[in-house]
């Protein structure tokens, strides 16, 4: 190593010689020495993992946050600044508010997918509205299959609303003769529909 400062002997670590330890060996890392990333990494591991299962709980994701948190410190160990703060100190914010970035993440991921398996899909007007609509498409066509007096009669009644009477002095026709054209016309749309 070309720098004057070497790298930190591993003992018992009180705080203050772990915390020094850690500032010596961020301003390696940020130099890009991988050996001096392994000591941070032997360092800091196990009290990153411990901060971020009490913020996570999950062990699985605890694993995962730790190893972001570790590949953040190998990137951004430049930011490290001394005169803010102490190492542990700066890495122990690094790994929290990736815990709390993880269960927010979760959280919201959560909430998605409540929403969306509440979100139904009421099938029983839709499938009224397209009985519906096959249903007039169905009375239309048989409307088309009787005669033009049957279908004028038919119409005028049931669509225009009109009494026997009414469509008889619409149409210039006897009232029995209306009311012949309408049943026999009713006779042919419920068989053109199939109604029983």
């Amino acid at each position: 190593m070309s720098d004057s400062q070497e790298l930190p002997q591993r003992g018992p670590a009180d705080g203050a010689g772990a915390d020094a330890d850690a500032a010596v060996l961020l301003a390696h890392v940020a130099r890009g020495d991988q050996i001096a990333f392994e000591e941070v990494y032997d360092l800091m591991a196990g009290p990153i993992l411990g901060m971020v299962r009490g913020v996570v709980r999950d062990v699985a994701q605890s694993e995962e946050v730790m190893q972001e948190v570790l590949l953040d410190l190998w990137r951004t160990a430049s930011r490290f600044d001394s005169s803010k703060g102490s190492a542990m100190a700066w890495v122990m914010t690094l790994a929290h508010r990736r815990a709390v970035d993880r269960v927010r993440s979760e959280q919201k991921s959560a909430e998605r997918e409540l929403r969306a398996a509440s979100a139904q899909i009421d099938y029983d007007d839709v499938t009224e509205a397209v009985e519906a609509t096959i249903d007039r498409e169905r009375v239309r066509r048989c409307l088309r299959s009787l005669t033009d007096l049957q279908r004028e009669s038919v119409t005028l009644a049931y669509y225009g609303s009109y009494s026997y009477s009414e469509v008889a002095g619409l149409l210039g026709v006897a009232v029995g003769t209306v009311k012949t054209r309408m049943r026999d016309g009713l006779i042919r749309l419920r068989d053109c529909l199939g109604v029983e």
